[in-house]
């Protein structure tokens, strides 16, 4: 979406894995919009690294659900975003993330506290491995549940912090106006 007249970008990150035209591979919705279903199968890459996820937020709070019990339960989200892998699923680790894993990219993500009041958008600064990051959620922010957006390509505008990646055209993006 684009900003209205007063308001200003204060805050924006690449929100979830897209196609080659941009458009979100999982779940989407925008101002209450479904633009993309969810997806519960296993598929290639990081996304379909189960168990994925999706970051809803609605009138009074946001979360970090993991896609099967978002498929059961239904919740309502104003916006969604369905990314994977899940980073911490019910204060655990995704199973799959190995110590010693070799696999290290700069990674970002978003971990929701359990009363929902709070999210935290993480970008790391370096190459870390998934067990790393994941850890960080875990461990320092303790959440609860934290999800996965993207690896390589991940980009952070906050401007109280000073600081606007580079970048390039990206799919979806989270972001704060006021």
């Amino acid at each position: 979406n684009s900003l209205s007249d007063g308001e200003t970008l204060t805050f924006a990150m690449n929100a979830g894995m897209y196609h080659a035209d941009r458009g979100p591979v999982g779940h989407y919705v925008e101002n209450g919009v479904q633009e993309m279903r969810l997806l519960t199968g296993a598929s290639k890459g990081n996304f379909g690294l189960l168990p994925n996820g999706v970051f809803c937020i609605n009138d009074t709070r946001a979360d970090v659900i993991e896609t099967l019990a978002f498929a059961r339960i239904k919740p309502s989200c104003n916006h969604a975003t369905q990314s994977g892998p899940m980073l911490v699923i019910d204060g655990v680790l995704h199973p799959r993330f190995l110590v010693d894993s070799t696999s290290r990219f700069r990674r970002n993500g978003v971990g929701t506290s359990a009363d929902g009041k709070t999210a935290y958008f993480v970008i790391s600064r370096s190459a870390v491995t998934f067990h790393e990051f994941g850890r960080y959620f875990r461990d320092v922010l303790q959440t609860p549940n934290a999800l996965f957006f993207d690896g390589k390509i991940s980009r952070l505008y906050a401007p109280q912090i000073n600081r606007n990646d580079p970048g390039f055209l990206l799919g979806p993006i989270v972001g704060v106006v006021q």
